[in-house]
């Protein structure tokens, strides 16, 4: 049986440090905001390359918050439009609605499966406020063009880095980049967190306070703030982990070079692999069919054969429920086509399969044998 992906595999390595680790803030006494927590704040920003880092509780709460202090420090507005790619998942577009602003979606680049900065201009209004870039499966969005895009227009622009830890590209920085530590994630805690990274000081104070009530403070409240903060436990586990990041990444990278060498099947598609390696960390990866039917063979082929998969998004954000009343709604932009005709076929076609640090090298051959044996 192989996983889609083993959590306890993944952290059974580092037992005795994230023991030690738990152990040592249970120990101090001190649990929420102290030590562990600023170490780590400091530690990862600067590994992003940012100035400041606040952690939150989680990794909608990182975009939430981000978008709300800019509201609160009059750079954005209520009722703002923001762009966003359509095939993502929806807490990129919950967080947009929660802090007062309206998600304007954007068709995704089949090739990339970011969103496309073509198909920017045809949906920027003069509404529009921003843009707010997700990373989809640990691929960076095409940030120069983006932000070409945005200075042409004096757009803000964000980033949904929830799967993209450790990516890197040209030193092309964003208002602020919100990561999510979820414990599936590259660098993942063993339960919720969060983290905003920016170089704006003030962004980074309002971030703050806003996720400890909208105080700075004790008992001083500037603004309607929530409760979203990186307790100390979390922190001290991501902490020892971070410094094994970049060679987990590059495993990812190296069972990929394998995947798109040897898997040869006419019925499957293989993501494409950047020029720049680094800007890809293979969070997942996502595979494509010729339609549903084919998808849904493919799966139960894999579950025959003891390989777990799982697809990453089967609904798209404007087919949710939650977005049922599409062009009608108040708080919910949608083109005059609102099929969305690139994001739905990614939804019916993609599957992904097992990547991670802890595969071996015979599973992934496995892996390859199962899929090269598909369909004939």
């Amino acid at each position: 049986m192989i996983p889609f992906l083993d959590l306890k595999q993944v952290n059974a390595p580092y037992m005795n440090v994230l023991k030690e680790a738990a152990a040592a803030v249970v120990e101090s006494g001190w649990y929420i905001r102290g030590s562990y927590c600023e170490r780590f704040e400091k530690k990862f920003a600067a590994y992003c390359g940012y100035a400041h880092g606040v952690g939150v509780g989680n990794g909608l709460d990182a975009l939430t918050l981000m978008l709300r202090a800019e509201i609160e420090l009059g750079r954005l507005a209520l009722g703002d439009e923001i762009l966003v790619p359509a095939n993502t998942y929806i807490a990129t577009v919950l967080a947009i609605n929660a802090a007062g602003l309206v998600p304007v979606l954007v068709e995704p680049d089949e090739r990339t499966f970011n969103i496309d900065p073509a198909k920017l201009a045809a949906v920027c209004s003069e509404k529009t406020r921003g843009i707010l870039a997700v990373h989809l499966y640990g691929r960076l969005a095409d940030m120069p063009a983006i932000s070409a895009f945005a200075k042409a227009r004096n757009l803000l622009v964000f980033e949904d880095a929830a799967q993209s830890h450790g990516a890197k590209s040209a030193a092309i920085k964003s208002a602020a980049v919100a990561y999510s530590f979820y414990p599936t994630k590259n660098l993942g805690a063993l339960g919720d967190a969060g983290m905003v990274v920016t170089d704006d000081a003030d962004l980074a104070r309002v971030v703050r306070m806003l996720g400890n009530y909208g105080s700075e403070q004790k008992y001083v409240n500037k603004y309607r703030g929530v409760n979203s903060r990186l307790d100390e436990i979390q922190a001290a586990f991501l902490l020892s982990k971070l410094p094994h990041l970049d060679a987990w990444n590059e495993r990812r990278r190296a069972i990929v070079a394998r995947y798109c060498r040897e898997i040869n099947n006419s019925l499957i598609r293989l993501p494409e692999i950047p020029a720049d390696p680094r800007e890809h960390v293979w969070h997942v990866f996502t595979l494509r069919t010729p339609d549903g039917k084919t998808r849904e063979a493919l799966q139960k082929h894999l579950e025959t054969r003891g390989i777990g998969t799982l697809i990453f998004y089967p609904i798209p954000p404007h087919l949710q429920q939650a977005y049922a009343a599409g062009a009608e709604s108040e708080s919910f932009l949608l083109p005059v086509d609102p099929k969305f005709p690139i994001a739905e076929k990614m939804a019916e076609t993609v599957l992904s399969i097992p990547v991670s640090q802890v595969l071996t090298d015979d599973e992934v051959t496995e892996v390859i044998g199962a899929l090269n044996e598909f369909g004939r």
